[in-house]
């Protein structure tokens, strides 16, 4: 169960960050966005190149800027990997394990402080299996929201660390989001991650410890990504409201 519940959830950080990216740029110009994102950026843009290099695929158009002056990063769009499936799904994974690496240091050695005001194992290793459990599921997510939005109204900001840690916290949390026609790969990865890991626990009867170690680095970000997220519906849908009464004022 621990490592389905690990799938679901890496599956629903990805969803997450995709959905903010996919916010923010209606939101703000994609060139700007990508320029303030850029330490994020830049460590999946890395793990994809080291993905392209370890499995034989060509390197072609990876850049941090497009030259169309968009902003955006552009990768290898449709790479060709020496070995067909594995292959795809090492070079959408590498991106992944790059920023949750980054996500990991950053916390252990600025992020102290915030994350021992969350309340740990909000985001359950256990699953829901009835309906009432949906529902405390779902409460439980609105509650880790809440319990990020009062650890970081409780940080001491004047400390430099604290304002470097919720930056490139964002920046990484945001670039979880797959890079353009790495989707799939990404998707399949994580999948086949969790069903592997699931499949050795299982044979071996034994649960890798450093997963349940990393397990408050997980709920960090997905409360990271639930309240980003959350602000930015809720930002959008002002903006629209704005622009309606305006339009019909």
């Amino acid at each position: 169960m621990l490592y389905v519940a690990l799938t679901f959830w890496l599956l629903t950080s990805v969803f997450l960050a995709w959905g903010v990216r996919r916010l923010w740029t209606g939101l703000v110009p994609p060139k700007v966005l990508n320029g303030v994102l850029l330490p994020g950026t830049l460590i999946g843009v890395l793990g994809h190149v080291l993905g392209l290099l370890i499995t034989g695929a060509t390197v072609n158009n990876t850049t941090l800027y497009r030259d169309d002056g968009s902003g955006d990063p552009e990768t290898t769009v449709h790479p060709k990997p020496r070995i067909p499936i594995l292959g795809h799904i090492v070079i959408g994974l590498l991106p992944l394990l790059a920023c949750g690496a980054g996500i990991f240091f950053l916390t252990r050695y600025l992020g102290g402080p915030l994350l021992v005001r969350l309340q740990p194992n909000m985001v359950s290793p256990r699953l829901p299996s009835t309906l009432s459990e949906v529902w405390q599921f779902i409460r439980d997510q609105v509650t880790l929201t809440e319990r990020l939005v009062e650890a970081a109204r409780a940080a001491d900001f004047r400390d430099w660390k604290t304002g470097a840690f919720s930056y490139l916290l964002i920046c990484l949390v945001v670039r979880i989001a797959p890079f353009p026609g790495n989707l799939r790969g990404a998707l399949g990865a994580i999948i086949t991650l969790g069903v592997a890991s699931a499949a050795v626990a299982s044979l071996f009867d034994a649960a890798d410890p450093r997963i349940q170690s990393a397990w408050d680095v997980l709920n960090l970000t997905v409360a990271s990504l639930l309240f980003l997220l959350l602000a930015s519906l809720v930002l959008r849908g002002l903006i629209g409201l704005v622009k309606l009464i305006h339009q019909n004022a």
